[in-house]
């Protein structure tokens, strides 16, 4: 998955309208739409798209969308 596609699907999994206004490089716990739902939410997705276990700890380790990402595709 290229990283284009992957900020879409997050975008959508934690209900961020303004897509375009992501790039790997944004702060995703700076956004306004981030709450601690959000974290739940980066879980379910991460186990639906990727089947992958991820933890909250890992979640609030990353810092950018780019980290989640390589995360995800680690």
């Amino acid at each position: 998955m290229e990283i284009s596609e992957f900020i879409e699907k997050l975008a959508e999994a934690i209900e961020i309208e303004d897509v375009e206004a992501l790039t790997p490089e944004t702060i995703f716990k700076d956004l306004e739409e981030w709450s601690s739902l959000s974290v739940m939410l980066i879980i379910a997705f991460f186990d639906e798209e990727f089947e992958k276990q991820i933890e909250e700890k890992d979640i609030h380790a990353a810092e950018t969308i780019n980290d989640l990402y390589l995360l995800a595709t680690a």
